[in-house]
């Protein structure tokens, strides 16, 4: 079945059906659909050093080494110096039933992604087991299981082949989902020149009708517009619903609660909690006792996005050491400072605000929206975005990112800082209760 395209796929075999994930006829195992036990991964670092010039003794001298550890120390658990271990995953171990809509949530280098993309079978575990029962169809990165030369429509035979299904079976689904993608326009162009937002569109509209038993979903979504996010929770929920399960990792924990009927707590790659999405949720929030800065780059700046530049620093207001506090209707200013690792042409910003108590977001900021960038003309630098508040009593976190000009994560931050908003107006009045989640101030005329 897959003969007439296996010259195009050379990076693909390891997303074909494994055995060894299969789950055995077990009497004890017929329920789970998915059965984990003390899985780990393991990562080897390698810091590089600090020298701007390296000289050609030093890479022979390095060559030598290499190949003399490779002869006498490959029997040795000895790590070399400028290395060091990390542990993205320490015996994990959990069942999922099978209809189950299950959210993964965790700080950012909790070893969310890496688990999975261990379940679609795309990196091997160092340890423990995993036992699959079914089609896995994963949505993980933006163009996964694309080949960028063929056409949209082509590509939808590709994902449903290396799904394990015939031609017939992705023939009946075509129209469908060319309708959901909503891609008619542009079916027989090749994919390498669709946005980021289109390949999303087609990849979860493959990946969502093609039926599998169980449909993997990470953070990939946030690429596609607001319209389109909402249709693509809404399918989600039809799929479990249908009976099929769902894996889904998102930052925003208002939509796990939601969409899911179980939340899985990761932190530091092991499971903290697991249960009911709204008790998980305020759990994960309840864990960020600090608004260090320094604390959420050790979990995620090597994490998420490639570190081209990355934020070094934010303050609300000025005010480093405490909490701002605001008032209604005040003005709330955001200083990023941001620094480049290497050279880049332009990079865009954006700004979440939640909610301290169970992290739903309330509000976004995105450049994008006034048409400006940054073109970095040194190492280091500082942005700043103000607005006025009309977020109501309570408390609020900040998190922040970077985008470069294609919309790829450059770096973010999550819960980073926060503020509180005073029972009080800017006038002085003091608050009275009021519906809604903001307060909006509005210009009022009498005739």
């Amino acid at each position: 079945m897959l003969s007439p395209l296996s010259h195009l796929l050379p990076n693909t075999k390891h997303l074909l059906p494994n055995p060894q994930y299969r789950l055995p006829t077990q009497p004890s195992m017929t329920n789970s659909i998915i059965q984990v036990e003390n899985l780990g991964k393991k990562y080897i670092l390698k810091h590089q050093s600090q020298e701007r010039y390296t000289s050609l003794r030093d890479v022979i001298s390095d060559r030598v080494q290499s190949i003399g550890h490779r002869f006498m120390g490959s029997r040795s658990r000895t790590l070399i110096p400028n290395q060091e271990e990390f542990w993205a995953l320490k015996d994990v171990s959990f069942k999922i039933q099978q209809g189950d809509r299950v959210g993964i949530i965790g700080r950012n280098g909790a070893g969310k992604s890496t688990l999975l993309k261990i379940l679609s079978r795309i990196t091997e575990p160092t340890h423990g087991r995993i036992r699959i029962k079914g089609r896995v169809a994963s949505l993980l990165e933006v163009g996964t299981g694309f080949h960028p030369e063929l056409t949209g429509r082509e590509n939808i035979f590709l994902n449903g082949a290396i799904l394990g299904m015939g031609k017939a079976e992705i023939s009946r689904k075509f129209d469908e989902i060319v309708a959901f993608a909503e891609i008619e326009k542009f079916l027989d162009t090749p994919v390498k020149r669709y946005s980021s937002g289109m390949y999303v569109r087609l990849a979860f509209a493959v990946a969502a009708h093609l039926e599998p038993e169980i449909l993997i979903v990470d953070e990939v979504l946030a690429v596609g517009d607001l319209q389109f996010q909402k249709k693509c929770l809404g399918k989600m929920e039809d799929v479990g619903k249908e009976g099929r399960t769902v894996l889904f990792v998102s930052h925003n924990l208002a939509t796990v609660k939601q969409l899911c009927t179980r939340a899985i707590l990761l932190a530091n790659g092991g499971i903290l909690a697991d249960g009911n999405p709204i008790q998980i949720a305020s759990k994960y929030m309840q864990s960020f006792t600090t608004n260090s800065l320094s604390d959420a780059k050790k979990t995620y700046h090597h994490i998420k996005g490639d570190r081209r530049a990355e934020i070094s620093n934010i303050t609300i207001n000025n005010i480093s050491q405490n909490e701002a506090v605001v008032s209604i209707f005040d003005q709330i200013e955001i200083a990023i400072n941001y620094q480049l690792n290497q050279p880049i042409q332009e990079i865009e910003f954006f700004v979440l605000v939640s909610s301290f108590d169970d992290g739903e977001v309330q509000a976004s900021l995105f450049q994008r929206d006034s048409n400006t960038r940054v073109k970095p003309t040194s190492n280091q630098g500082q942005l700043k975005i103000s607005f006025m508040n009309h977020f109501l009593p309570g408390r609020y976190t900040i998190s922040a990112g970077i985008f470069d000009e294609h919309k790829k994560f450059v770096d973010w931050v999550e819960y980073v800082e926060s503020f509180q908003v005073e029972s009080a107006f800017k006038n002085g009045q003091k608050y009275d209760h009021r519906l809604g989640k903001i307060s909006l101030q509005g210009n009022w005329h009498v005739e």
